[in-house]
């Protein structure tokens, strides 16, 4: 395939303000997602300042839309504050349905594409990644709706009428190969497949590919996440992953749930996967169970056996909620993910996915990650009478607000935590399931992952009670129960 090219010219689909992805992929179109044509039709439905949908409510501006496809150029999605909240694909599948290309031989899905951001949600923009997208954040106050900008990645330049009108810098030079071999995924697997080939015939390393390049070691100390993914990757006790350090931590636990699920079925058939490599993959149908849609209810009968055919522990209908029992399911100071974006372990460290890394991380047990940055929060003192846990919660965003680290409105947006990982200290004698509403809500906050620092008395006490749970839901009839037993 051809390298990125040094000048890419764009067509601007201009979206103000913050895009979330419920403005992307609409959860009451969630039964369409697995038809990414069908269900692109719904991006953008409801009016906005500059968007005006050609059926309110019902179906986005895809006329508008096919009018900018016309011009012949490239049509980049930018936005002031791109893909916050949920983790699912869809938003992805369906904003490369409009500026994307068609995959050869592969109907109904597009990838590359370019995205443009002030602010790019984190799990958003891995997701582009994963899809062979250009996601670039930079400012871009000064793109206006069906502009014709030239954007130059190699140099970091975006011009407007041949002036200069902002200045990037892309994350790691390694985005490049990624949009070259159509995605972050079949990089991986086909830069694993190379190197395993020429060692095979006795070959040096291949130079083709671009490295990532290791940050500098500070010699310092590291966090707990930094621990908990310096295990996961097979480092000595004690050792850490830098932040900015390219690495594949083993995934533990993964977690798919039925709304996004359909589309993990779609993603680990392209992987032609037989058997899960991830110890334990858990499938829950806490979305649909209450108002199925017939195509819910055919869901319901197929996914099941899907997942655990493989190896995989699938729930029923009507069991609850996928984070309550996936929480139940850990073990302590591992790593994991999950296809929704509040999968935050309360024990061990996840990081959440769309549902292309899901299926990957459940194939192969392993899952590409650019270590992230962590935040520091410290509790001191002792909760007092009247103070909730909810307050607890919502002392983090509200001392960031007093800081000057996190802003309310649309411009100019600040937030320390998007991207990196919160780190709670202070408060080491909570439930678990009390952990678990401070690591949910950090969701809320955009963050990459979460920790909060526990003694191991309720660890162990929490620990207890799930083996009872497991051994209960074996003799109950879950399946997979091999993958159970070994829990």
């Amino acid at each position: 395939k051809p390298e990125v090219p040094e000048s890419l010219t764009i067509t601007v689909l201009k979206v103000t303000g913050e895009t979330n992805t419920d403005d992307l992929s609409p959860a009451p179109d969630a039964w369409s997602r697995p038809d990414i044509p069908l269900h692109a039709l719904a991006m953008l439905k409801n009016k906005r300042d500059g968007i005006t949908p050609e059926e309110d409510g019902k179906r986005g501006p895809i006329a508008f839309i096919e009018a900018l496809r016309a011009k012949g150029n490239l049509v980049a999605y930018v936005g002031d504050v791109v893909g916050t909240g949920s983790s699912r694909k869809s938003a992805t599948n369906s904003v490369l349905w409009f500026t994307g290309e068609d995959i050869p031989f592969v109907p109904n899905k597009r990838f590359g594409g370019v995205c443009l951001g002030s602010k790019i949600a984190p799990i958003f923009y891995n997701t582009m990644e994963d899809a062979g997208a250009l996601p670039i954040e930079l400012d871009v106050s000064q793109m206006n709706m069906g502009d014709v900008v030239e954007l130059r990645p190699y140099d970091g330049k975006a011009l407007k009428n041949g002036e200069v009108i902002a200045e990037f810098k892309v994350k790691s030079d390694v985005l490049f190969d990624e949009v070259r071999a159509g995605g972050r995924i079949p990089l991986i697997i086909g830069r694993g497949l190379t190197a395993k080939a020429r060692e095979a015939l006795g070959l040096a390393p291949s130079t083709l590919f671009r490295l990532p390049v290791a940050p500098v070691d500070t010699k310092k100390g590291y966090s707990l996440a930094q621990k908990m993914v310096g295990k996961a990757c097979g480092l000595p006790t004690g050792q850490g992953v830098r932040p900015g350090t390219y690495c594949e931590p083993k995934m533990t636990s993964v977690g798919s749930q039925d709304t996004t699920g359909p589309m993990t079925r779609d993603e680990l058939k392209d992987l032609a996967c037989l058997g899960f490599s991830a110890d334990l993959v858990m499938q829950s149908f806490c979305h649909t169970a209450a108002y199925p849609k017939p195509v819910d209810v055919k869901m319901h009968h197929e996914l099941p056996e899907f997942i655990s055919t493989r190896g995989g522990v699938s729930l029923r209908p009507g069991d609850g909620v996928i984070h309550s029992w996936l929480n139940r399911l850990l073990t302590p100071d591992t790593v994991g993910t999950g296809g929704d974006s509040h999968t935050r372990f309360p024990i061990g460290i996840s990081f959440p996915a769309g549902s292309g890394l899901v299926a990957f991380a459940a194939a192969t047990g392993v899952m590409p990650l650019d270590m992230p940055e962590s935040v520091l929060v410290r509790f001191k003192g002792k909760m007092q009478p009247g103070i909730t846990l909810r307050d607890l919660v919502n002392a983090i965003p509200l001392y960031a607000i007093k800081a000057g680290l996190l802003t309310v409105a649309k411009q100019g947006k600040k937030n320390i935590f998007s991207g990196r990982i919160l780190e709670i200290e202070g408060l080491p004698d909570l439930k678990v399931e009390q952990a678990f509403e401070l690591s949910d809500a950090s969701a809320e906050r955009s963050a990459a992952g979460c920790t909060v620092h526990l003694n191991k008395e309720p660890i162990a006490e929490y620990l207890t009670s799930n083996i009872t749970l497991m051994k209960n839901m074996i003799a109950n009839g879950y399946e997979d129960a091999r993958t159970l037993q070994r829990r």
